[in-house]
């Protein structure tokens, strides 16, 4: 019998049918693990088109799936290939277990949706239970309306797989602010199973790795809606109050985002270019880095994007989508009345000058850090703790299971 290896694996799915957000999430964990101890390796499952886009730490790398997208009916399709969803989601299916079979992992994380996109991670998870690797289930400060969420989960039957095939979940959030099974009917036993750690601080890159630099001598106010694939209504919002006035306090640097239709950045540029005050670029996969020069932050308030505004202790301005889902408006709401951010919600009228008032204020808004929270940013040394504390655990091999470790592992 081969004594245990000296290097330990973890393996993440990355739950992006659209946007940015989950990619951006488990690239910061990815890097946070590798960074905290030398033995760890990580592979992430991914599907987006755009992964090959950011840098990777030594010892961080990805496999990417088939692409499919969220349409705004809800429905899903595949995204380059001329296939049935159906078809698309068989081959990632497959593609995953072989990776994790091959990969051989000591810990799984699996980000926001415990099953997978219409179950494709089932057979991965199933098979990490049968070799007695721990699954975690990661999930953002808030999920949805707790109705919307409960009629979801109930017809997935995430609640039996939580309870059978996870062994911890851990919330990317706390308590005081939002728990995102409020209001949810979750048995005891998935409940012991919840850690919450606070929300995953982020760092800008260094200097001579920086992205794109600012193009304004002075200071700035960022405009950034995400991915972009459903920021427009924003964009043109802050662009209709630029242009109703000159005497706004800082010059915008908007970013639209990889997903934003290019005929709607092409009809934004050319305002845009009209205006002296206003710059844009389509995208940077260095985004900290603007973020952290900028004065203030106008933003939609993803969960990537709010811990941004958190790390780098800046005013911002959440302007919160309410469909597909209430998760940015809720989490923008509860910021607003913790005193961290203010909202500006969309009435559907999007008059220039409320958006142009909500601006002139912005200056004197109070940074975050002026409401001390305990433990607000600690999410990524506490993602540390627990992982290793289940990466160092004794392996629980099952009678019926062929050991792992020992050889080559059984598919």
């Amino acid at each position: 019998m081969l004594s245990p290896r000296p290097h330990k694996r973890v393996l993440i799915y990355s739950h992006d049918s659209m946007g940015l957000g989950h990619l951006r999430r488990c690239r910061t964990i990815a890097h946070a693990l590798v960074d905290a101890d030398p033995r760890l390796s990580v592979l992430i499952l991914s599907g987006s088109p755009i992964i090959g886009s950011f840098d990777f730490r030594t010892r961080v790398d990805f496999v990417r799936v088939p692409g499919v997208i969220k349409l705004r009916n809800g429905a899903y399709t595949s995204l380059n290939l001329p296939f049935a969803i159906e078809e698309t989601l068989e081959m990632r299916a497959s593609i995953m277990r072989h990776t994790a079979s091959i990969f051989d992992p000591d810990l799984f994380i699996v980000d926001k949706e415990p099953l997978g996109l219409r179950g494709e991670v089932r057979p991965t998870l199933e098979l990490m239970r049968d070799r007695g690797v721990p699954s975690v289930l990661g999930l953002r400060d808030i999920m949805d309306e707790p109705g919307q969420l409960e009629e979801e989960w109930q017809r997935k039957h995430v609640m039996p797989a939580l309870e059978e095939l996870y062994e911890q979940i851990w919330v990317y959030g706390l308590p005081e602010i939002c728990d995102p099974l409020e209001g949810l009917p979750v048995p005891a036993s998935v409940r012991a199973k919840m850690r919450y750690t606070g929300y995953l601080k982020r760092s800008a890159p260094t200097l001579a790795d920086a992205g794109i630099a600012a193009p304004f001598d002075e200071p700035y106010l960022l405009v950034t809606p995400g991915g972009g694939g459903d920021g427009e209504t924003m964009v043109d919002w802050v662009i209709q109050a630029y242009e109703t006035t000159d005497d706004l306090p800082w010059p915008a640097l908007l970013v639209f985002g990889p997903f934003m239709s290019a005929e709607r950045q092409t009809a934004f540029a050319a305002r845009i270019a009209s205006n002296p005050r206003l710059s844009a670029i389509t995208f940077d996969a260095k985004l900290e880095r603007l973020v952290q020069g900028a004065a203030g932050v106008v933003a939609m308030g993803g969960y990537n994007t709010f811990c941004e505004i958190l790390s780098f202790d800046k005013k911002a301005l959440i302007v919160p989508r309410t469909v597909p889902r209430l998760e940015q408006f809720l989490r923008a709401e509860r910021a607003q009345q913790l005193g961290l951010a203010r909202m500006l919600e969309n009435d559907e009228i999007r008059s220039p000058h409320a958006m142009i008032d909500a601006l002139r204020r912005l200056p004197d808004q109070p940074v975050p850090s002026a409401r001390h929270v305990d433990g607000l940013l600690d999410g990524l040394d506490q993602v540390n703790r627990l992982a290793l504390g289940l990466i160092d655990q004794p392996t629980a091999i099952r009678p019926s299971q062929p050991a792992r470790r020992h050889g080559r592992p059984s598919a």
